[in-house]
């Protein structure tokens, strides 16, 4: 039986907790840091492109090659290599039967079964299937990979999660789906029935838009686009992030994150973590081994601030299989905390790893990976690699932007494929040469450099003359780049100033995140140079906005 708390009389070889995997693009990642990689060549290990390792003692490994074929070894517990049968195999065996599926995301549990989701948005399961978490209907082991269209015929899945033993999907429309054990409400049906099919998650979330899924050990979480946390399923260790301890059958807000704008959950066992628009954590849950990050090891039933450093998280990483935590900065570093090798580190320590995926590699028993790996190849330049290259390359260009006295050397059919506006006013030049004088020498080459691309990187004051351009050549992903880089960036200084911007270029949603960062930092930012040189008409507005949400009161 599952066990019902956080550490409990638990017998790690015959229970192996369920970890989400989802997509990373990783430069050239180290497979060779799981130990189950070893049993592979170098020249299989050479055409891995995905990879995810699971297992109660990492023993089981699934990966994708180059050629979108798709292969497995290890101890196949529960028929869970989706082979047909419950050999253990220690070469790779083609899994035959998922032949010209690409994988998109990959979730698994205890048992352990699988849940995986192609690039078209189709679901399969296999594996453990003993509280009907294959959703197919039964309680028989799912031996090979079995189409699941309950429910999700018309629907695509973008996003897929699992519990010890409960599966959630999420799909392109920001519907959740949930099916298999239910003891403690975790697929949020308001019963405690196992749910034997997808069935649909209602309640509070009925109208919602839900962007992100994560399951602990038997309770569940979604983000939706406003940045609300819901939450659903056992609450022992105060998991749910409720400040109780009583299990919660239907979708519930986290209340304490009011005001707070969250973008990722992860699930650890029996604790919780989320990262917000802001670049902050928040955890909460067990933390008998300090995965919480607080500096001791008491439970938390409300989100609590994770203190890293002045540098923003952009990544944060827990695994069902055991209780680590790990984040990464905007400046690259790497931190982990909770159980490390038996370890309890109780704040976050900074490593020498470049990545999260290398403490769960090193640090986590079982030494498992937390998401999906995607492994980007080095020696073979892909279409858009190509084009990264030949931006302001002299020898291969046919136009050149001359602006504040420097060339930008670019090429006219990129530029009439990429952008409306180049479309035109290319037609019918036969010029070599364009001078360019409304935009800074910055700005139109991070412009041209984009069009190359697809990214942009400037300081978040240069991203705002960007996003001035951005809106007059009516570019609407290069002004969401922009704004993601000004929220990035934003600091007390240049908060104010930040604002101002988002409010001339009319960006509502950056607006609004300038103006809840002036008051979240209220103190601090009244005394900046910015404010005190503040346009009057936007000073009026924000002081009535802010004591409208009660920024002035005591």
């Amino acid at each position: 039986m599952p066990v019902k708390d956080e550490r409990g009389d638990l017998d790690v070889s015959e229970v192996v907790k369920p970890v989400q995997a989802t997509l990373s693009s990783l430069k050239m990642l180290d497979v060779g840091k799981w130990p189950i990689f070893s049993l592979c060549s170098e020249a299989e290990l050479q055409l891995v492109r995905q990879a995810c390792v699971f297992g109660s003692a990492s023993n089981e490994l699934l990966y994708t090659t180059v050629n979108d074929e798709i292969f497995v070894l290890g101890t196949n517990c529960c028929g869970c290599l989706g082979l047909g049968d419950v050999q253990s195999t220690i070469e790779p065996r083609r899994l035959d039967s998922l032949t010209g599926k690409k994988i998109a995301c990959l979730s698994y549990g205890s048992g352990p079964h699988i849940v995986l989701a192609t690039t078209e948005g189709e679901v399969f399961t296999w594996g453990h299937n003993a509280y009907s978490q294959l959703g197919n209907g039964t309680t028989n082991a799912g031996l090979v990979p079995y189409h699941i269209s309950t429910n999700l015929s018309n629907k695509q899945v973008i996003e897929v999660a699992c519990g010890s033993y409960h599966s959630l999907v999420l799909t392109s429309d920001g519907e959740v789906f949930a099916w298999g054990y239910n003891n403690s409400g975790q697929v949020g049906s308001g019963s405690t029935a196992n749910q034997p099919i997808p069935r649909r998650v209602t309640g509070c979330l009925q109208n919602k838009v839900v962007v992100n899924i994560a399951c602990g050990q038997m309770c569940s979480m979604a983000v939706v686009n406003t940045g609300e946390v819901f939450v659903w399923g056992y609450n022992g260790n105060g998991q749910l992030g409720l400040g109780s301890s009583g299990n919660q059958p239907t979708p519930c807000r986290v209340a304490a994150l009011q005001g707070i704008r969250v973008q990722r959950v992860a699930c650890g066992y029996a604790h919780t973590l989320v990262l917000t628009d802001e670049g902050q954590v928040y955890a909460w849950g067990a933390n008998s081994y300090g995965q919480l990050g607080t500096g001791n090891k008491s439970n938390q039933s409300y989100p609590t601030p994770v203190v890293v450093e002045k540098d923003r998280i952009i990544e944060i990483a827990a695994c069902h299989s055991a209780h680590t935590s790990a984040a990464k900065t905007q400046g690259g570093h790497v931190y982990m905390w909770g159980q490390c090798r038996g370890q309890s580190v109780t704040l976050p320590h900074l490593t020498h790893f470049s990545s999260t995926d290398d403490v769960f590699a090193c640090f986590a028993t079982p030494a498992v990976t937390w998401r999906l790996l995607s492994v980007e190849p080095d020696d073979h330049l892909t279409v858009a690699e190509s084009l990264k290259r030949e931006f302001d390359n002299p020898n291969t260009a046919d136009l050149k932007f001359l602006v504040d006295g420097k060339y930008i050397y670019v090429h006219k059919v990129l530029l009439k494929i990429r952008c409306e506006h180049f479309r035109s006013s290319l037609e019918d030049n036969e010029d070599d040469i364009v001078e360019m004088s409304e935009f800074s020498y910055p700005v139109y080459r991070a412009f041209l450099e984009y069009l190359y691309t697809d990214s942009i990187s400037l300081s978040p004051e240069e991203a705002v003359g960007l996003l001035d351009l951005a809106t007059f050549y009516r570019e609407n992903r290069l002004k969401k780049l922009c704004q993601q880089t000004i929220k990035q960036g934003i600091c007390e200084e240049n908060a104010i100033a930040l604002l101002s911007a988002a409010v001339k270029y009319e960006a509502q949603d950056l607006e609004e995140f300038c103006f809840r960062f002036c008051i979240n930092h209220l103190t601090v930012v009244t005394q900046t140079s910015g404010f005190a040189e503040m346009d009057h008409d936007l000073l009026k507005n924000f002081i009535s906005k802010a004591s409208r949400v009660g920024a002035f009161k005591n």
